[in-house]
Protein backbone atom coordinates (compact mmCIF):
# COMPACT_ATOMS: atom_id res chain seq x y z
CA UNK A 1 0.00 0.00 0.00
CA UNK A 2 1.00 3.55 -1.30
CA UNK A 3 1.78 6.26 1.69
CA UNK A 4 1.21 9.69 0.08
CA UNK A 5 0.95 9.05 -3.31
CA UNK A 6 1.62 12.54 -5.52
CA UNK A 7 -0.69 11.16 -8.54
CA UNK A 8 -4.12 11.84 -8.79
CA UNK A 9 -6.51 9.81 -9.84
CA UNK A 10 -8.95 10.33 -12.74
CA UNK A 11 -11.61 7.65 -14.92
CA UNK A 12 -12.11 7.04 -18.22
CA UNK A 13 -15.33 7.83 -19.96
CA UNK A 14 -15.17 5.22 -22.65
CA UNK A 15 -16.98 2.40 -19.92
CA UNK A 16 -20.10 4.39 -20.39
CA UNK A 17 -19.80 4.00 -24.56
CA UNK A 18 -21.96 6.54 -26.17
CA UNK A 19 -23.72 7.81 -22.83
CA UNK A 20 -21.13 10.69 -22.05
CA UNK A 21 -23.63 12.73 -19.85
CA UNK A 22 -24.06 9.54 -17.98
CA UNK A 23 -20.38 9.08 -17.50
CA UNK A 24 -20.26 12.20 -16.06
CA UNK A 25 -23.19 12.16 -13.53
CA UNK A 26 -22.11 8.18 -12.65
CA UNK A 27 -18.70 9.23 -12.32
CA UNK A 28 -19.35 11.67 -10.27
CA UNK A 29 -21.71 9.60 -8.10
CA UNK A 30 -18.92 7.12 -7.29
CA UNK A 31 -16.79 9.98 -5.94
CA UNK A 32 -14.70 10.46 -9.01
CA UNK A 33 -13.02 14.13 -9.61
CA UNK A 34 -11.59 14.02 -12.77
CA UNK A 35 -12.33 12.50 -16.22
CA UNK A 36 -10.73 11.71 -19.41
CA UNK A 37 -13.60 11.91 -21.97
CA UNK A 38 -13.60 11.04 -25.20
CA UNK A 39 -12.60 12.71 -28.17
CA UNK A 40 -15.73 12.62 -30.06
CA UNK A 41 -17.66 13.95 -27.17
CA UNK A 42 -15.12 17.26 -26.47
CA UNK A 43 -15.09 18.02 -29.94
CA UNK A 44 -18.98 18.76 -30.07
CA UNK A 45 -17.94 21.32 -27.91
CA UNK A 46 -15.32 22.53 -30.49
CA UNK A 47 -16.06 26.92 -29.60
CA UNK A 48 -17.50 26.56 -27.11
CA UNK A 49 -15.53 25.06 -24.39
CA UNK A 50 -16.64 27.86 -21.97
CA UNK A 51 -20.03 25.59 -21.83
CA UNK A 52 -17.95 22.17 -21.23
CA UNK A 53 -16.15 23.45 -18.57
CA UNK A 54 -19.24 24.45 -17.03
CA UNK A 55 -21.22 21.10 -18.00
CA UNK A 56 -18.02 19.36 -16.35
CA UNK A 57 -18.34 21.79 -13.16
CA UNK A 58 -22.09 21.13 -12.68
CA UNK A 59 -20.37 17.51 -11.63
CA UNK A 60 -17.86 18.44 -10.08
CA UNK A 61 -15.23 17.25 -12.61
CA UNK A 62 -12.41 18.32 -14.13
CA UNK A 63 -10.97 17.38 -17.67
CA UNK A 64 -7.52 15.05 -17.26
CA UNK A 65 -6.73 14.40 -20.54
CA UNK A 66 -8.39 13.41 -24.37
CA UNK A 67 -7.05 10.42 -26.23
CA UNK A 68 -5.29 11.90 -30.07
CA UNK A 69 -2.42 10.39 -31.69
CA UNK A 70 -3.20 8.49 -35.00
CA UNK A 71 -6.48 7.19 -33.48
CA UNK A 72 -10.18 9.37 -34.56
CA UNK A 73 -9.94 7.86 -38.30
CA UNK A 74 -9.50 3.99 -39.59
CA UNK A 75 -6.53 2.53 -40.48
CA UNK A 76 -4.61 6.29 -39.74
CA UNK A 77 -0.99 5.67 -38.67
CA UNK A 78 1.71 7.76 -37.61
CA UNK A 79 3.94 5.46 -39.99
CA UNK A 80 2.33 6.53 -42.94
CA UNK A 81 3.33 9.86 -43.99
CA UNK A 82 0.54 10.60 -46.25
CA UNK A 83 -2.03 10.86 -43.15
CA UNK A 84 1.02 13.50 -41.09
CA UNK A 85 -1.16 16.46 -42.28
CA UNK A 86 -4.66 15.08 -41.20
CA UNK A 87 -2.83 13.59 -37.90
CA UNK A 88 -1.19 17.08 -36.88
CA UNK A 89 -4.44 18.77 -37.65
CA UNK A 90 -6.90 16.30 -35.45
CA UNK A 91 -4.26 16.54 -32.64
CA UNK A 92 -4.30 20.43 -32.74
CA UNK A 93 -7.95 20.87 -32.77
CA UNK A 94 -7.99 18.46 -29.79
CA UNK A 95 -5.02 20.48 -27.95
CA UNK A 96 -7.08 23.47 -28.13
CA UNK A 97 -9.67 21.87 -26.53
CA UNK A 98 -7.86 20.98 -23.51
CA UNK A 99 -6.19 24.26 -23.63
CA UNK A 100 -9.29 25.95 -22.96
CA UNK A 101 -10.56 23.31 -20.38
CA UNK A 102 -7.24 23.92 -18.57
CA UNK A 103 -6.21 20.72 -19.48
CA UNK A 104 -2.70 19.91 -20.53
CA UNK A 105 -2.40 16.01 -21.65
CA UNK A 106 -3.23 14.46 -24.71
CA UNK A 107 -2.78 11.13 -25.33
CA UNK A 108 -1.02 9.93 -28.70
CA UNK A 109 -2.25 6.58 -29.62
CA UNK A 110 -0.86 4.95 -32.45
CA UNK A 111 -2.48 3.40 -35.61
CA UNK A 112 -4.47 0.14 -36.26
CA UNK A 113 -4.67 -2.52 -37.24
CA UNK A 114 -1.30 -3.93 -36.21
CA UNK A 115 -0.33 -6.50 -39.31
CA UNK A 116 3.42 -7.29 -38.26
CA UNK A 117 6.11 -5.36 -36.24
CA UNK A 118 6.84 -1.96 -37.38
CA UNK A 119 10.27 -1.64 -39.07
CA UNK A 120 12.88 1.12 -37.96
CA UNK A 121 12.55 3.23 -41.44
CA UNK A 122 8.76 3.84 -40.73
CA UNK A 123 9.25 3.90 -36.87
CA UNK A 124 11.69 6.95 -37.76
CA UNK A 125 8.32 8.46 -40.07
CA UNK A 126 6.49 7.84 -36.91
CA UNK A 127 8.52 10.13 -34.63
CA UNK A 128 8.86 12.99 -37.40
CA UNK A 129 5.12 13.02 -37.52
CA UNK A 130 5.04 12.79 -33.76
CA UNK A 131 7.33 15.69 -33.02
CA UNK A 132 5.99 17.76 -35.53
CA UNK A 133 2.60 17.28 -34.11
CA UNK A 134 3.75 17.35 -29.96
CA UNK A 135 5.36 20.95 -31.60
CA UNK A 136 2.06 22.13 -32.09
CA UNK A 137 0.52 21.21 -28.79
CA UNK A 138 3.66 22.01 -26.65
CA UNK A 139 2.97 25.87 -28.27
CA UNK A 140 -0.91 25.73 -26.75
CA UNK A 141 0.45 24.54 -23.36
CA UNK A 142 -0.35 20.41 -23.92
CA UNK A 143 2.06 17.59 -23.54
CA UNK A 144 1.95 14.84 -26.41
CA UNK A 145 2.20 11.44 -24.43
CA UNK A 146 3.05 8.50 -26.54
CA UNK A 147 0.87 5.52 -25.30
CA UNK A 148 1.81 2.39 -26.27
CA UNK A 149 -1.28 -0.31 -27.60
CA UNK A 150 -1.39 -3.66 -28.20
CA UNK A 151 -2.46 -4.65 -32.00
CA UNK A 152 -1.31 -1.40 -33.15
CA UNK A 153 2.01 0.30 -35.01
CA UNK A 154 3.45 0.55 -31.59
CA UNK A 155 2.93 -2.60 -29.52
CA UNK A 156 6.17 -4.27 -28.71
CA UNK A 157 9.23 -3.38 -25.92
CA UNK A 158 11.51 -2.88 -29.14
CA UNK A 159 9.37 -0.38 -30.52
CA UNK A 160 9.17 1.77 -27.96
CA UNK A 161 12.49 2.24 -27.29
CA UNK A 162 13.45 3.13 -31.14
CA UNK A 163 10.44 5.64 -31.36
CA UNK A 164 11.46 7.42 -27.92
CA UNK A 165 14.95 7.64 -28.89
CA UNK A 166 13.61 9.27 -32.68
CA UNK A 167 11.20 11.49 -30.69
CA UNK A 168 12.37 15.27 -29.53
CA UNK A 169 12.78 15.07 -26.08
CA UNK A 170 11.66 18.30 -25.64
CA UNK A 171 7.91 18.16 -26.56
CA UNK A 172 7.32 14.30 -26.54
CA UNK A 173 6.32 12.63 -23.33
CA UNK A 174 5.13 9.24 -22.45
CA UNK A 175 2.05 7.69 -20.94
CA UNK A 176 2.29 3.94 -19.63
CA UNK A 177 -0.65 1.56 -19.61
CA UNK A 178 -0.32 -1.25 -16.94
CA UNK A 179 -2.55 -3.43 -19.05
CA UNK A 180 -0.69 -2.46 -22.62
CA UNK A 181 2.37 -2.57 -21.70
CA UNK A 182 1.88 -5.97 -19.65
CA UNK A 183 0.37 -7.48 -22.36
CA UNK A 184 3.15 -6.74 -24.58
CA UNK A 185 5.28 -8.56 -22.27
CA UNK A 186 6.75 -5.66 -21.00
CA UNK A 187 7.11 -4.79 -17.02
CA UNK A 188 5.66 -1.71 -16.71
CA UNK A 189 7.02 -0.43 -13.43
CA UNK A 190 10.65 -1.01 -15.14
CA UNK A 191 9.64 0.63 -18.31
CA UNK A 192 8.48 3.71 -16.02
CA UNK A 193 11.78 3.81 -14.60
CA UNK A 194 13.66 3.70 -17.85
CA UNK A 195 10.98 6.59 -18.78
CA UNK A 196 10.69 8.33 -15.60
CA UNK A 197 11.92 11.91 -16.87
CA UNK A 198 9.24 11.95 -19.92
CA UNK A 199 6.01 9.64 -17.64
CA UNK A 200 3.44 12.84 -18.33
CA UNK A 201 -0.19 10.98 -17.94
CA UNK A 202 -0.95 7.71 -16.69
CA UNK A 203 -3.53 4.73 -17.48
CA UNK A 204 -4.65 2.04 -15.22
CA UNK A 205 -5.68 -0.53 -16.50
CA UNK A 206 -6.11 -4.64 -16.05
CA UNK A 207 -6.03 -7.54 -18.25
CA UNK A 208 -8.84 -10.55 -18.09
CA UNK A 209 -7.08 -13.49 -17.08
CA UNK A 210 -6.37 -16.24 -19.06
CA UNK A 211 -8.40 -19.28 -17.41
CA UNK A 212 -11.54 -16.59 -16.90
CA UNK A 213 -14.58 -18.24 -18.48
CA UNK A 214 -18.10 -16.38 -19.78
CA UNK A 215 -19.57 -18.12 -16.93
CA UNK A 216 -17.90 -16.45 -14.08
CA UNK A 217 -20.09 -13.30 -15.42
CA UNK A 218 -23.80 -13.38 -14.87
CA UNK A 219 -24.60 -10.26 -16.33
CA UNK A 220 -23.52 -11.49 -20.08
CA UNK A 221 -25.90 -13.07 -22.42
CA UNK A 222 -23.42 -16.37 -22.90
CA UNK A 223 -22.94 -15.64 -26.41
CA UNK A 224 -20.40 -12.97 -25.85
CA UNK A 225 -16.26 -13.42 -25.61
CA UNK A 226 -14.67 -12.02 -22.64
CA UNK A 227 -13.56 -8.38 -22.81
CA UNK A 228 -9.64 -8.30 -23.06
CA UNK A 229 -9.95 -6.08 -20.63
CA UNK A 230 -11.03 -6.42 -16.72
CA UNK A 231 -11.72 -4.41 -13.46
CA UNK A 232 -8.48 -3.68 -11.35
CA UNK A 233 -7.19 -6.60 -8.93
CA UNK A 234 -9.18 -8.89 -11.10
CA UNK A 235 -6.48 -9.98 -13.48
CA UNK A 236 -2.54 -10.57 -13.80
CA UNK A 237 -1.26 -7.29 -13.90
CA UNK A 238 0.97 -6.10 -10.75
CA UNK A 239 -0.43 -2.56 -9.59
CA UNK A 240 1.20 -2.00 -6.54
CA UNK A 241 5.21 -2.15 -8.14
CA UNK A 242 3.93 -0.04 -10.98
CA UNK A 243 2.87 2.82 -8.62
CA UNK A 244 5.78 2.30 -6.53
CA UNK A 245 7.71 3.12 -9.07
CA UNK A 246 5.31 5.96 -10.09
CA UNK A 247 5.90 6.71 -6.30
CA UNK A 248 9.54 6.57 -6.46
CA UNK A 249 10.27 8.71 -9.70
CA UNK A 250 7.99 11.58 -7.87
CA UNK A 251 5.20 11.23 -9.97
CA UNK A 252 2.45 13.97 -8.97
CA UNK A 253 0.17 13.52 -12.18
CA UNK A 254 -3.11 11.94 -14.01
CA UNK A 255 -3.06 8.23 -12.98
CA UNK A 256 -6.89 7.59 -14.67
CA UNK A 257 -9.02 4.23 -14.39
CA UNK A 258 -9.61 2.56 -17.55
CA UNK A 259 -11.71 -0.34 -18.19
CA UNK A 260 -13.05 -1.05 -22.33
CA UNK A 261 -15.72 -2.85 -21.09
CA UNK A 262 -17.39 -3.59 -18.11
CA UNK A 263 -18.76 -7.45 -17.64
CA UNK A 264 -21.31 -5.71 -15.56
CA UNK A 265 -22.32 -2.24 -15.77
CA UNK A 266 -20.25 0.24 -15.98
CA UNK A 267 -21.15 1.86 -12.30
CA UNK A 268 -20.50 -1.15 -10.46
CA UNK A 269 -17.42 -1.66 -12.86
CA UNK A 270 -15.62 1.69 -12.19
CA UNK A 271 -16.74 0.96 -8.38
CA UNK A 272 -14.81 -2.22 -8.22
CA UNK A 273 -11.71 -0.35 -9.52
CA UNK A 274 -12.16 2.47 -7.03
CA UNK A 275 -12.58 0.36 -4.22
CA UNK A 276 -9.40 -1.58 -5.34
CA UNK A 277 -7.70 1.69 -5.74
CA UNK A 278 -8.80 2.75 -2.12
CA UNK A 279 -8.34 -0.07 -0.64
CA UNK A 280 -5.20 -1.80 -2.10
CA UNK A 281 -3.39 0.87 -2.93
CA UNK A 282 -4.38 3.44 -0.48
CA UNK A 283 -4.97 6.03 -2.84
CA UNK A 284 -7.92 8.22 -1.93
CA UNK A 285 -10.39 9.40 -4.44
CA UNK A 286 -13.81 9.62 -2.62
CA UNK A 287 -14.18 12.61 -0.76
CA UNK A 288 -10.45 14.15 -2.36
CA UNK A 289 -11.05 18.08 -3.51
CA UNK A 290 -10.14 19.25 -6.76
CA UNK A 291 -6.76 21.50 -6.53
CA UNK A 292 -6.10 24.84 -8.25
CA UNK A 293 -3.25 22.77 -10.02
CA UNK A 294 -5.75 20.57 -11.09
CA UNK A 295 -8.18 23.22 -12.01
CA UNK A 296 -5.48 25.07 -14.28
CA UNK A 297 -6.42 28.48 -16.06
CA UNK A 298 -6.63 28.12 -19.49
CA UNK A 299 -3.79 28.48 -21.48
CA UNK A 300 -3.10 31.99 -23.55
CA UNK A 301 -1.97 30.71 -26.96
CA UNK A 302 -5.23 28.43 -27.60
CA UNK A 303 -5.80 30.87 -30.22
CA UNK A 304 -3.10 30.91 -32.51
CA UNK A 305 -2.32 29.04 -35.67
CA UNK A 306 -4.98 27.31 -37.85
CA UNK A 307 -4.47 23.91 -37.13
CA UNK A 308 -3.92 22.98 -41.10
CA UNK A 309 -1.10 25.63 -41.51
CA UNK A 310 1.40 21.98 -40.50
Amino acid sequence: MLERFKGHISVHAITWGQEHIKALEEASQLGYRAIEPWPTFALTYEGRETELVELLDRYGLVMSGLYGGASGEKGRKFSDPTKRVSIIDHNVRLARILAKCGAGHLIFGPGGPRERPTTLEELKIAASTINEAAKRTFELGVKACVHPHLWTELQDENELDALMEYCDPDVVFFAPDSAHLTGAGMDPAAVVRRYKEKVAYVHLKDLMPKEARVEDFPMLMGNEALPVFCELGLGPVQFLPFMEELDAIGYDGWVTVEIDKSTSTPFQSLQICRDYVERELGIPIQGVPVTEDQRREPHEHAEERPANEC
